[in-house]
């Protein structure tokens, strides 16, 4: 069963008719009380969480690779390393022979009957598949090898031998993927299925997962951000000879001056949505180059794309669109939302899930680059909802409704890792 089919059994769609007195749907002595005796509880709840599992959260059967690396750090400091380098070594099993990376994978036995399933002999008993309509995931797997390695200076873990090959070679190969599978030449840019900022829902029919002859191939932020931190984390662990070392910055170089060329919108100040390359799936009455992306934006920020200055005024941008939605947090994914229809995927009306609906896995990434660059200020007023609504909830939520209702997974391990994270990096600031 892919992640939208487990998911949409999980979504109640919320209402967009709302009160003042709901916009936040935290009380005065909530949003007062955030600091710092709301920040130890959080964290100790995140670490709690953490130390159940490696899946998504509830509901969910499946270990994420999205997912697993934004609670990685968390982790390697809750769980057992081996444990851990076990996860990891388990996408390189699931490896194809192109060198793409699965989504995730599942134990056979909790597998639905949805979807395109992939089998490993490497692996008896587990059941992998892949969302073809995202680009994320190998430089999701190299991000958080990087990160383990890091956290635990475990590099060992680069020699092991997965089907003949290092886990370092498995890693090049699933970089090399990108470029042979999904880089266009004329843009010098990684594409993917057009989708709402760094979602994994396309437009199309059925449940949009899956590219095929109706989809729109386009190239975003998000996508390519991913791939310019995959690129420096696979430079800065990979012990690379020489030859890859030019090979992989001449690649960083070209893909960063391309994201400036073709993606930012200098006069507006923000990335633009999307560069079609076979046409745009949304009707010409809805001009999607004022959708503002909340999501890569952060991850663009997290690349080292724009100066203090610009990252100040994306917070600024952010906290508009928070306040013109009526929502809750910078984690509302994009603004103004994609009309009515225009996504035949039902969770993905108005404000709802990827389309609107407010994600602290992404608000906290956000929070975390804010504190990098010494906006504290911000970070801080920025933080003290997403806290405040995971004690108000006694859990952490997968998304939020504009009136801040809990939806999705009660305990959803994205946002409790990029929680904490973002705690811990306040914490070192004082």
């Amino acid at each position: 069963m892919n992640k939208n089919i487990a998911l949409a059994a999980l979504i109640v769609l919320g209402s967009r008719g709302i009160s003042s007195a709901q916009e936040t749907g935290l009380t005065a002595k909530e949003q007062k009380n955030v600091q710092p005796e709301v920040m130890n509880k959080v964290k100790t709840m995140a670490e709690e969480l953490i130390k159940k599992g490696f899946t998504a959260g509830d509901g969910y059967g499946e270990v994420w690779i999205r997912d697993l690396n934004t609670f990685i750090e968390l982790s390697c400091k809750v769980n057992d390393k081996s444990q851990i380098r076990k996860h990891l070594i388990t996408f390189f099993q699931f490896q194809q022979p192109d060198g793409s990376i699965l989504d995730g994978y599942i134990p056979s036995e909790k597998a639905g009957t949805e979807g395109k399933f992939y089998k490993s002999d490497l692996v008896p008993g587990f059941l992998g598949h892949k969302n073809t309509v995202e680009t994320d995931q190998e430089t999701s797997l190299i991000q958080a090898i990087a990160k383990y390695i890091r956290i635990t200076g475990d590099k060992t873990i680069l020699n092991d031998k997965v089907a003949g090959l290092t886990v370092k070679n498995q890693m090049e190969r699933a970089m090399d993927f990108l470029m042979k599978e999904r880089f266009n030449e004329k843009y010098g840019l990684i594409w993917g299925a057009t989708t709402a900022d760094w979602g994994d829902v396309q437009p199309e029919q059925g449940w949009g997962v899956v590219i095929d002859e109706n989809t729109h191939r386009a190239i975003d932020i998000y996508d390519n951000a991913m791939f310019l931190i995959a690129i420096e984390d696979f430079i800065a662990v990979g012990d690379l000879n020489t030859d890859q070392t030019r090979k992989w910055k001449g690649i960083y170089k070209n893909v960063r001056q391309n994201i400036n060329k073709y993606l930012w919108d200098d006069q507006a100040q923000k990335y633009i949505p999307h560069v079609y390359l076979n046409g745009s799936p949304f009707p010409a009455s809805f001009d999607e180059s004022k959708v503002y992306y909340h999501g890569g934006t952060a991850v663009a920020i997290e690349a080292g794309l724009l100066t203090k200055k610009q990252v100040k005024e994306a917070y600024q941008k952010m906290q508009q669109n928070v306040k013109d939605a009526h929502a809750a947090t910078i984690g509302l994914t994009l603004y103004p939302v994609y009309p009515a229809g225009t996504f035949q995927n039902k969770v993905m009306g108005p404000y709802s899930y990827q389309n609107g609906g407010d994600w602290t896995w992404f608000g906290g990434r956000m929070v975390t680059q804010l504190i990098r660059y010494n906006l504290l200020a911000e970070a801080k007023e920025a933080l003290d909802p997403m806290l405040a609504r995971v004690i108000s909830n006694n859990g952490f939520y997968e998304w939020y409704t504009p009136d801040n209702q809990p939806k999705g997974s009660s305990s959803f391990r994205g946002e409790a890792g990029v929680l904490w994270t973002a705690i811990r990096e306040l914490e070192k600031k004082k």
